[in-house]
């Protein structure tokens, strides 16, 4: 029986360049350098430029990708990094708290592809990382640079939505008939 077929969005393209900033954890080196190699790629492959920094371990990715959000200039973020199970529960520790950080940094508002890799053992990451193979290095820039693209198209101005003063006064909650400014 035959698997069921992926589908893989076209390449966005860009009217002005990208920068991106991967975030890698080379806990398993050979797995990290396989996934930076399919992010770099797909980046390049866009016209998008890169930075790369590594943290630790995956659950410091989060934290890196915030930070740099908050002080750089990044238009969006690629997570990379690999956790295979063993003996212990800090297998779900580790897959449940760098995905959920990703997701709340995604909720606010950065533009981030997931790269983690959670498996059940060596040869599972292996074939993931390949970037001949399935290739989520590349799958995880591909999913940055989707979000950018959105971001861009939504990001226009918008007039006459939020809250905003009218004059360079400040205006504040007054009893009727009293003073509207400041």
């Amino acid at each position: 029986m035959a698997g069921i077929s992926h589908y893989t969005l076209p390449r966005p393209e860009f009217g002005k360049p990208v920068k991106l900033l991967i975030v890698v954890a080379p806990y398993y080196r050979e797995i990290a350098d396989d996934l930076l190699s399919g992010a770099r790629a797909e980046i390049d492959a866009a016209g998008g430029s890169h930075e790369t920094i590594e943290v630790p371990g995956a659950l410091e990715i989060p934290s890196a990708i915030g930070t740099a959000g908050r002080l750089s200039n990044f238009d969006g973020y690629v997570a990379l990094g690999c956790v295979i199970r063993g003996e212990t529960t800090h297998y779900e520790t580790v897959c449940n708290d760098s995905s959920r950080g990703l997701t709340l940094l995604g909720l606010q508002g950065l533009c981030i592809g997931n790269g983690i890799l959670t498996v059940e053992t060596e040869d599972q990451a292996r074939v993931r990382a390949n970037p001949e193979d399935q290739n989520k290095g590349g799958g995880a820039a591909a999913a940055a640079l989707h979000l950018i693209a959105h971001a861009r198209k939504w990001g226009a101005p918008r007039g006459g939505v939020g809250f905003r003063t009218s004059t360079d006064e400040y205006q504040i909650a007054s009893a009727p008939g009293g003073s509207s400014t400041a």
